[in-house]
């Protein structure tokens, strides 16, 4: 076999065996790495190029070197689920920057890091300012993660003491004009209904680029044609509309009559129905 042909094999080879280790080693192998993690996945890597692209080593003992620094770095994430020591030690530990709003120079000194560093990493985190910070740490991976003090961190609805609906991630019903059956069957859907809300908006299925329903069971799409504007749902601002109208109803016909004990019903009633729309006003409202 010439020397080119048993390269291009042996690269393809040894590419399947790395894609199927780093699967096996699961998705954090391409993720955070540790210390660890980080030195074994460059030395795999090395091995295999070196083997692949050259025809005189032995593709066994590539093998079996890959598979080694791939069953260490496996059997240490085992180990470390059971031990915090041990995972301390393979894994590291956060170390804390900023405590109660004040700079820890000690702890900058020990992970090597200057100022300069330190408010480039606060920077990246949208935050200018170090008084504005309650507590930092820089976390194993080389992330700085930060906790702004109380009275400059973003207002919540918590905060506000607002009901807020709750949200469920929304389902991708129609990807590339064809209709995605599992996450429709997901939300108790049909591909009858689907067909029917789609139409409802003036398009076929096949200009359809993408589609979903959200977590009041809305679909929303988006077309080929940038130009065509799609109109958005209206269903839940007409359940509002209507209950409001229903409402002022109500009160007018209060208004128009004689009739203490029909006047005192259409009251209670309105009242009632006001209720209700205050109740679900932050769910209907567009």
């Amino acid at each position: 076999m010439p020397d080119w042909l048993n390269i291009i094999v042996r690269s393809l080879l040894f590419l399947v065996i790395l894609f199927l280790i780093t699967k096996w080693l699961g998705k954090k192998q391409i993720s955070q790495l540790s210390f660890f993690e980080y030195v074994t996945g460059i030395t795999i890597g090395s091995v295999g190029a070196e083997v692949a692209t050259k025809p005189n080593q032995s593709m066994m003992h590539g093998v079996l070197s890959i598979g080694v620094f791939a069953l260490v770095p496996f059997l240490a994430g085992l180990i470390s689920i059971k031990s915090k020591p041990f995972r301390d030690f393979v894994e590291g530990k956060g170390t804390i920057f900023i405590k109660d709003g004040k700079i820890m120079e000690d702890n900058l000194k020990k992970e090597k890091y200057t100022t300069d560093e330190l408010l480039e990493l606060l920077r990246r985190k949208d935050v200018f300012s170090v008084a504005d910070v309650e507590f930092a740490v820089l976390e194993a991976a080389g992330d700085l993660n930060v906790m702004l003090k109380k009275e400059n961190q973003p207002l919540t609805a918590k905060d506000l003491q607002l009901a807020v609906a709750s949200v469920k991630e929304p389902q991708t019903v129609i990807m590339d004009g064809k209709i995605m059956d599992e996450p429709l069957s997901t939300i108790g859907r049909s591909r009858k209904w689907l067909l029917t809300e789609v139409g409802k908006m003036g398009v076929t299925l096949e200009n359809v680029f993408l589609g979903q329903v959200n977590s009041y069971g809305e679909l929303t799409i988006d077309v080929y044609d940038d130009k065509l504007q799609i109109p958005s749902p209206q269903e839940r601002p007409l359940i509002l509309a209507t209950m409001k109208q229903c409402e002022a109803d109500l009160e007018s016909f209060a208004l128009a009559t004689d009739n203490e004990t029909a006047k005192e019903m259409y009251v209670k009633n309105s009242k009632k129905l006001q209720k209700a729309i205050d109740k679900v006003t932050y769910i209907l409202k567009s």
